[in-house]
This record gives C-alpha cells, sequence and structure tokens, in this order.
C-alpha cells in the first residue's frame, strides 16, 4: 500500500482542485448599516448540464481514523461540490488529477479551523472525511439532470497518514 503523508491545506496548494474558502485574505465590505461584514465571492460555483440548479444541504460526518486507507474516489461531472464546516474541527481533503479518465496518485489535504473547499467540477476526490467527532457542513452542489457521480475503486489502496 502507498503511502499518503498528509499537508496542510493552502489556497496555493489546492488552486489545481478548486478554491480554499476562508475569510483570511477575502475581499469583504460592510453590509446593512455597517452592521455585518460581507465575505464576498469566496468560492466559484459551477454547473453544467441539463436544468442544473444550485442546492444547499447539510451534511453530517461521522468520523474517520487515521491512517485511513483510501479505497474509493468520485467525482462529479456537471458540478463543483462545496463543503464549509459548521464547527472549528479540521477535515481531510483527499483529491487528485485526472489521467486519461482515470485518478492520479492522491493528495492529502487538512483544514485548519475556520477553513472550508470548493471542489471543481470534475475532479477526482475523497468522501467526507470527518475527523475527531460527527461534524456539520453546509454544502453547496449541483441539482438536476444528468448523472452527476462517477466513482473509482483503486486496485490497491492507498495509506493516508499524518506526516512523521
Amino acid at each position: 500500500m502507498a503511502p499518503i503523508i498528509i499537508e496542510p491545506l493552502t489556497a496555493e496548494a489546492f488552486a489545481p482542485f478548486g478554491q480554499v474558502i476562508e475569510l483570511a485574505g477575502a475581499h469583504h465590505y460592510p453590509i446593512n448599516g455597517g452592521m455585518t461584514e460581507r465575505y464576498h465571492d469566496l468560492a466559484r460555483v459551477e454547473l453544467g448540464g441539463v436544468h442544473a440548479r444550485p442546492l444547499i444541504s447539510i451534511f453530517r460526518g461521522q468520523p474517520y481514523s487515521l491512517p485511513l486507507q483510501l479505497k474509493l474516489v468520485e467525482r462529479h461531472p456537471l458540478g463543483s461540490q462545496a463543503f464549509y464546516p459548521l464547527t472549528q474541527r479540521p477535515f481531510l481533503v483527499i483529491v487528485a488529477h485526472d489521467v486519461h479518465g482515470t485518478p492520479d496518485t492522491p493528495r492529502a489535504f487538512l483544514t485548519a479551523p475556520g477553513q472550508g473547499i470548493n471542489i471543481a467540477m470534475n475532479t477526482w476526490h475523497g468522501v467526507l472525511t470527518t475527523l475527531d467527532a460527527e461534524s456539520d457542513f453546509l454544502v453547496v452542489d449541483r441539482g438536476g439532470e444528468g448523472n452527476n457521480l462517477e466513482e473509482h475503486h483503486f486496485d490497491t489502496p492507498f495509506m493516508v497518514q499524518m506526516p512523521g
């Protein structure tokens, strides 16, 4: 089983796979008579296919333990998928480049408190991987006609682990 070492999530490292959703460095301005600060345009929602519409959902994830055997990744060819935690707990984000229709060697990122992610349309990624405790996430993704889910099962699983 090949190891995948977890790295910290940064906007630069994650850019080939989508966007990091966080307040640090975001364009913001006051609204509502100065009583609210709007952090504007934090991620690019992508919707493709017939009768596409954005969905807003809450996902409740059960915790995984590390090291983690990665057997499966998935992708959504018709829309992006954003996850923003409703707690300050970190979670694991696993993504992979596409090589001729199959995922390349995955990368794993650990979020910092207050970070979410928006996975770009048609990007291979792991399932929602919470750590330590059950956690809720606000999720924005695509609804509408068409098959928006592809799964890939690895012949040999990868072992996702913390560094050192």
